[in-house]
């Protein structure tokens, strides 16, 4: 473009690029710093497949529409944004940002450059005037005040204005945090997150997620869910359940409760339809009640790099186009494929050379390793392609349906959210603990029906609690059974050690007798249903965890193949010594074998 205008800065920081880059490259959280407009987005689908994006805003006197580009980047390296206007002043918009270590000092090195060409004289005299000085002030003070952040002085990445609060949504919140704090499940946070709602950006409040306040305010993980749970129940949170592209990982689909949650999903953006599943893609994540704060509709920038923070490299390539760009990925699984709908290629990567990304017309594979320090894409094929290499690994702080629906909190506090009747939802992985006392005929014999009610409810209670601060949840009692669920086999063989040690330490003082427990522990993949009003679980995992609780004699724990296999059941054991047996069980066709540990 002949009449391209453009003007550059560079700035020193003090943090290396690992520090700078997630903050300067979250373009949604910059430009709502920046005062800029949300603006819509539409998708429009090629006959191809590749998706063409149009924004729309209203800036002034002027309705401004573009077509987005999407954005070229490589992590901590660089990111190119370009849009092309069709109405408003401007006939092209573009962001450029390379960022660059600075071995001397041990920080980096930030240029920015801001590209613009004029549609009109309009846009000629904001070009000639006040537009790139302008920027350039607000670039510099968000970028100072992100150097700040990394380095650990401010609180905040960028100073914001949050809108106003009224004296009754004081009044309100006031009561709310008091009534969270009554319960168990406050923590002595509630302040925090009511501070937090009023106070934060919007894009930090789009998808309230526990884990990462939990992370943010290091606290456990378990408390800051706990706290959101009861925030909901409260009035101050907002719960849904999103359905999470698995290429993009942003919701597509979402419901206010498991009863209207669809079986599946179209991403327009990645134009893929998609499943769901409690362990991989149902996200539970909050957001504040409207009454306290609403939040508007719109974008604030779609196409950022820490929008989609698992996509390391995304590149665009014409035709036959072969592209080497500064580059270095940490070791780990990898998939490299197009923004456009298509085949895959799954890679381990060892941390050395990347195999470079090659396009074919019909497939993507790995190449030969790149030079070091560099990546390099090849699209073979005769049409452009956007190249991109995604980490494997799952969205940052995503909590999962099956990891809240597997805590006493939520089937406390939510015990109505069951899924709908006839509906069923794969679990990819849940561990299971089945627990009986031992002879409890002969003691309800000897103690009384009165007494050995009593005694079952405490025992309820006992084994709730243990449960519970091993975040787990009871899912159901059968007599004076109890079956519980955990997201993670580490804290169910933890809470089984937990309550064969209590036991064993206490006794029961009441009946002057002990109470002697056997328990099984199985993990693996199950279905989840609603039975009897409740979320329950239901296959062949199931049957398994029983069948090995019927193998316990009692003050032992009984665990599966599956259970020691997992390597972080290993620590767990604290040098407990599993003794392997074999033996037939119901429902299976062939002996198995499983292993006993005594605390």
């Amino acid at each position: 473009m002949s009449d391209l205008q453009s003007r550059s800065w560079t700035w020193r920081f003090k943090n290396p690029p690992a520090a700078i880059w997630p903050l300067l490259a979250d373009t949604a959280r910059f430009n709502e710093a920046a005062n800029l407009p949300r603006h819509k987005i539409t998708e429009i689908p090629g006959p191809d497949g590749a998706v063409a994006y149009y924004g729309a805003v209203k800036m002034g006197p002027f309705d401004i529409k573009w077509q987005e580009r999407p954005v070229n980047w490589v992590s901590e390296q660089f990111f190119e944004h370009i849009r092309d206007f069709s109405s408003g002043p401007l006939a092209q918009l573009g962001a450029h940002l390379e960022i660059k270590a600075d071995a001397e000092s041990g920080g980096a090195t930030g240029t920015y450059t801001l590209s613009a060409a004029p549609r009109n004289w309009i846009g000629r005299l904001l070009l000639g005037t006040k537009f790139f000085n302008a920027s350039g002030e607000t670039f510099g003070r968000l970028v100072a005040e992100a150097d700040r952040y990394a380095a650990g002085e401010t609180p905040t990445i960028f100073t914001y204005a949050a809108p106003g609060v009224s004296p009754e949504t004081r009044t309100k919140l006031d009561r709310m945090v008091a009534e969270i704090e009554a319960t168990p499940n406050g923590h002595d946070l509630a302040r925090r997150l009511a501070d937090h709602v009023l106070t934060a950006q919007e894009v930090d409040l789009w998808h309230v997620r526990p884990l990462g306040l939990a992370r943010a305010w290091a606290v456990p993980e378990r408390h800051a869910i706990e706290l959101c749970l009861q925030a909901v129940k409260a009035g101050l949170l907002e719960l849904r359940w999103d359905i999470l592209c698995p290429r993009c990982r942003v919701a597509k689909a979402w419901a206010g409760g498991l009863d209207r949650l669809p079986t599946g999903a179209h991403c327009s953006s990645c134009n893929i339809d998609y499943d769901r599943d409690f362990s991989k893609n149902v996200e539970a994540s909050f957001r504040p009640a409207a009454a306290i704060r609403a939040l508007e509709s719109g974008e604030y920038c779609m196409w950022g790099p820490m929008s989609v923070p698992h996509v390391r490299a995304q590149i665009h390539l014409a035709p036959a186009e072969i592209r080497d760009l500064p580059g270095h990925l940490a070791r780990g699984p990898y998939r490299l494929r197009t923004l456009e709908p298509g085949p895959e290629c799954d890679i381990v990567h060892d941390g050395a050379a990347f195999p470079a990304v090659i396009i074919g017309r019909d497939d993507v594979s790995a190449g030969q390793p790149a030079p070091a320090g560099r990546l390099r894409f090849e699209n073979h094929s005769d049409r452009p392609r956007i190249a991109i290499i995604e980490s494997r690994h799952w969205v940052a702080d995503c909590l999962t349906a099956d990891r809240l629906t597997a805590l006493q909190a939520f089937r406390d506090l939510f015990s109505e959210d069951v899924l709908r009747p006839g509906d069923e939802v794969s679990v990819g992985r849940v561990t299971l603990l089945f627990s009986d006392l031992k002879a409890s005929t002969a003691l309800y014999q000897q103690i009384g029906d009165a007494a050995a009610y009593h005694l079952v409810r405490d025992h309820f209670a006992f084994m709730a609690d243990i449960i519970r601060h091993h975040d787990g949840a009871v899912v159901k009692t059968i007599g004076d059974a109890v079956m519980a669920a955990f997201a993670k086999p580490e804290d169910g063989l933890r809470a089984a050690l937990a309550i064969q040690r209590d036991l064993a330490a206490r006794g029961d003082a009441e009946s002057n007798r002990a109470i002697i427990v056997k328990l099984g522990l199985h993990q693996g993949p199950s279905i989840a249903v609603t039975l009897n009003d409740r979320l329950d679980y239901f296959g062949s995992t199931v049957n398994m965890a029983a069948r090995l609780q019927g193998q316990s004699v009692g003050g032992d724990i009984v665990l599966s193949q599956e259970m020691i296999d997992d390597p972080t059941v290993a620590p767990a054991l604290g040098g407990l010594q599993p003794l392997p047996y074999r033996a037939a069980l119901k429902g299976f066709a062939e002996p198995l074998t499983f292993y006993r540990i005594t605390p």
